[in-house]
Formats: C-alpha cells, sequence, structure tokens
C-alpha cells in the first residue's frame, strides 16, 4: 500500500489492505485483538490528511488514556519510521503534517457534545464498540469541510456482540447504506505471532470460553444476554472445601442495605475459596462488621496454631464509590477501620479500586475464574453459599436502550452477593477488555 504523495509503502496485513483499498464514506475494520487494527487505523488517518491538504481531521477513542498510550504512539511511530515530516502539540494533542499542513486532532468521545465545533474532512475512531453510538453521530455531522477532496468516516473495533456497530456496518438485515466492514482473521499478524507465538494461547488460560471466541477469534456473540454467569457448573461446587490455616483471608463486601452482603473466601497460589457468605437484611457497616468478626474468630485459632500465634491477616474488598458513602460523616471503609483497630487478633489491609471497573470486564473476570476458554476450573465455592450459588444460576443481563446491565429489579435479592465476590477478583485476576498494549499492533 502506497501513499503516493510522499512515496511511501506500508507493509500492510491482507486484511488491512482490503480495508484501506475500500472507498465507502463509512467504513470499517473488524477483528480479535493483536489484529492490526489501530495499525490500520493510523495507515488510513495518514492518508487521508495527505489527501486532505490544508484540512482538519479527527482521531478518537473511548478515553485519554487509550488515546495517549496506543492511539499517538502507534500514529508518531508510523510517521517517524517512513520520515514523514511532522510537528505533534502534546498538551493539545494535535498534529499537523508538515508538507500537506492537515492537522491530525485526537480526541475523546466519551463526551461526545464537545465534539460539535470543528469541521472536519475525515474522522476516525479506534475501537469504536466502546464508544456511545451518539459520539459517532456527532461527528457524522462535522465531516464537512468544503476544502476536503474527499469525506470520510472510518473505524476499527473488537466486536462486542449484536451491538449497534454490529448494526450499523455488519448485520445482513439492518447494515445501513454507504457503510462496510472488513473482517480480519484469526492468527493474521504472523508478524505479531512470530515475535509472541504463545500470545493466543496466554489468552485462553485468561479468558473465558465465550470471551475468548469475541476477544481472540473476533466472533460476534451474545455474550451479554440471557445469564450473567454462564460458566458455572457444578465443578465449582466442593462440600469439603476447607480454610488453609497458612493463608489469611479475604473478606469482599458489597454494601447495599437490604440486602447487605459479604463473602468470606481464600486467594490461594491464584485460585478462590469462597467459604462462606453473609447475607444481612436491613442492615448496615456496624453490623456486618459484628457479624464478620463473629465468624473470623472460627478461624483465628487454626491460623495462630500453624502461625506462631500471630494476628489473622483480613483483606477488606470492595466497590471504589464505599470510600465515598458517607455513614454519620464517614465511609463504610472508616467504619470498618474503626470497628477493628481495638482488634489486636485481626490485621486488617483495604484492596479495593480508585474507580469501578466496568460491570461487564468484572463479570468476565468472575466467569474466567470459574472456567477458562481451556476448561480449567480456579474458582471452588462451599455448598454452605446457598445466596451466591442462586445469584451464579439466576443473575440475569438486561438489556436498556443503550447497553446491558444486570437485572437488579426481579428479585432484589439477586446480585449482591456475586457482586461482593466481583470484587475480590476485579483485584486479584482482573480481565479488563479493554486494556490495550502500547506497541501491540
Amino acid at each position: 500500500m502506497t501513499i503516493r504523495k510522499h512515496k511511501i509503502r506500508l507493509q500492510v496485513l491482507p486484511s488491512q489492505q482490503l480495508f484501506l483499498e475500500c472507498q465507502s464514506p463509512k467504513k470499517g475494520f473488524s477483528g480479535p485483538v493483536g489484529s492490526g487494527k489501530t495499525v490500520a487505523l493510523c495507515y488510513q488517518a495518514a492518508m487521508s490528511a495527505v489527501h486532505n491538504p490544508n484540512c482538519d481531521g479527527i482521531i478518537g477513542g473511548p478515553t485519554y488514556p487509550m488515546l495517549r498510550d496506543v492511539t499517538v504512539k502507534a500514529m508518531l511511530q508510523i510517521l517517524e519510521e517512513n520520515h514523514i515530516p511532522f510537528t505533534y502539540l502534546k498538551q493539545e494533542m494535535e498534529l499537523t503534517l508538515t508538507r500537506s499542513k492537515s492537522r491530525i486532532l485526537f480526541r475523546s468521545v466519551d463526551h461526545y457534545e464537545r465534539l460539535r465545533g470543528p469541521n472536519l474532512a475525515w474522522v476516525g475512531i479506534d475501537e469504536l464498540t466502546y464508544c456511545p453510538p451518539e459520539a459517532w453521530q456527532r461527528l457524522e455531522a462535522r465531516v464537512r469541510d468544503p476544502r476536503a477532496k474527499q469525506h470520510q468516516m472510518f473505524a476499527v473495533w473488537t466486536p462486542k456482540g449484536f451491538d449497534w456497530v454490529y448494526q450499523r456496518f455488519i448485520s445482513p438485515t439492518d447494515r445501513l447504506p454507504g457503510h462496510e466492514a472488513i473482517r480480519a482473521l484469526p492468527n493474521e499478524n504472523i508478524a505479531m505471532l512470530a515475535a509472541r507465538p504463545d500470545f493466543y494461547e496466554q489468552l485462553r488460560g485468561s479468558y473465558d470460553e465465550r470471551f475468548y471466541k469475541q476477544e481472540a477469534l473476533g466472533e460476534y456473540l451474545n455474550v451479554f444476554t440471557g445469564q450473567v454467569y454462564y460458566a458455572y457448573s457444578d465443578a465449582n461446587q466442593v462440600a469439603d472445601l476447607r480454610f488453609a490455616p497458612e493463608m489469611g483471608l479475604c473478606w469482599a463486601l458489597d454494601f447495599n442495605v437490604d440486602p447487605m452482603t459479604a463473602i468470606i473466601a481464600q486467594h490461594i497460589h491464584g485460585k478462590i475459596h469462597v467459604l462462606e457468605e453473609l447475607f444481612l437484611s436491613n442492615s448496615n457497616t456496624i453490623a456486618m462488621c459484628e457479624r464478620f468478626e463473629d465468624r473470623a474468630n472460627f478461624y483465628l485459632p487454626q491460623y495462630q496454631a500453624a502461625n506462631g500465634g500471630a494476628p489473622l491477616p483480613v483483606t477488606v474488598h470492595g466497590d471504589a464509590s464505599a470510600q465515598a458513602r458517607s455513614t454519620s460523616s464517614k465511609t463504610d471503609y472508616d467504619l470498618i477501620r474503626e470497628y477493628f483497630r481495638s482488634r489486636g487478633q485481626f490485621r486488617l489491609r483495604f484492596d479495593y479500586p480508585r474507580s469501578n471497573p466496568r460491570v461487564k470486564d468484572r463479570v468476565n473476570s468472575v466467569n474466567a475464574m470459574l472456567r477458562n476458554a481451556d476448561g480449567c476450573v480456579r474458582m471452588y465455592v462451599h455448598p454452605v453459599c446457598k445466596q451466591l450459588i442462586t445469584d451464579f444460576h439466576q443473575v440475569a443481563w438486561k438489556q436498556t436502550s443503550v447497553n446491558f446491565e444486570l437485572d437488579k429489579v426481579t428479585d432484589k435479592k439477586r446480585t449482591h452477593l456475586s457482586d461482593a465476590l466481583g470484587y475480590l477478583v476485579w483485584q486479584v485476576a482482573p480481565i479488563n477488555a479493554f486494556h490495550r498494549e502500547p506497541g501491540l499492533p
């Protein structure tokens, strides 16, 4: 593939070439992780900038960190390797090609109402399936610069079920006129596989089966419909699950008031053993502390006997909002700290995220622990955890007008224990569908 004005020959994969040669006014490139989507996006952006001198174009992404750490780095590397002169204003995240005097603006699309200003020749979006449809619509109205020689919108993405991107670009019944998508094949990126031959095998060990098919094989699946914890089976339930006295406890809480729930577990060599659940109706944080202390005292003598009388380590997990939520001017975590401050037989450590993950990412992480794509089980649950097991069987996805979310309405007892477990899993074995490695094509 050649950018003729600069006489630069780009080395591209077959699906990348089909994407770059596609002349549809709105085109897309869909494929699994590692299929060179961001590189293809940057190639197309460079071509669009060259072919539309003195015009502006936007490269958008779901978040600024993703743009900064992945997309901008890929674009700068491509320009430098091909000796295309440019200037880049890091603070403004704006790049100007010296010869064509074309500007490339890097913009996050999470606040899409801020995209109303510029007149553009072209728009390219990285990871479109993680962007709101309103962002694409706002930018669609901005591609109208009269100086442009070719107006075009293009995007790359990893499949995320039969969402708005699928309907707009791929669906045989709903695809819009003037929209075309190129689908990359798994294992097509031989350069990446030469450097990391075990890349996809490592994903098999981390992802559950459905998520692996979506992320690593690029398939379109109903991942976020029906039963949420589809990876759960009888293999996860172990009647003789016992406390390992050489290890401390994990105490993971969901701070809902009715019910307030928690699980008591151990994280042992990459596996999670859920020993019991705490389920309190119409309760509060102090009552939960009292219940946990009562149960932890059961494990305390076993731990101290094996560890020379040392205090029992307890790692507290929960959601980020509990750090801000106030009860009598104190957060839930403050109340837990105060309650156990004078109880020297326990040594508490707090481990919770600064901001909550996407629910879908947290759920994917739990499913991968229940059973990964290789069939490996890394989470075991004692049968005494009846409410948690009911969650595994009954928690379902609920479709809203723009998204899927957990159904917390049909049965208000549901989701809370599995949420608590999810907070623990997210801290010790997270799978982030949106994580992108800088330098990975």
